[in-house]
């Protein structure tokens, strides 16, 4: 029988995680904010941008809850297979 390895994410990563996205996010709508272009046109360009960082969790929630899936199933698989082994006599004469 094989144990899964429970991966764990630094604080550390985590905190770098949160201050990249923050800094990229603040740096795109300040660049968007001073481009010479008109407020339609910087609208636009601010729209995209929310759409792009709301689409971003979207996707990143989609495939965490795919792998949880996944390693459900997968216990519960394992789950079967240990009650089979446990009920299994070799010893028994049908």
């Amino acid at each position: 029988m094989t144990q899964q390895v429970k991966t764990t994410t630094t604080t550390a990563f985590y905190v770098q995680a949160v201050i990249s996205f923050g800094l990229s996010l603040t740096a795109l709508a300040v660049g968007i904010t001073y481009l010479p272009v008109t407020t339609w046109v910087r609208s636009f360009m601010g729209l995209g941008l929310l759409y792009v960082v709301t689409s971003t969790f979207t996707l990143a929630k989609c495939v965490r809850d795919r792998n949880e899936e996944a390693t459900v199933v997968s216990r519960v698989d394992q789950a079967r297979l240990d009650k089979l082994l446990a009920e299994h006599d070799p010893f028994k004469n049908d």
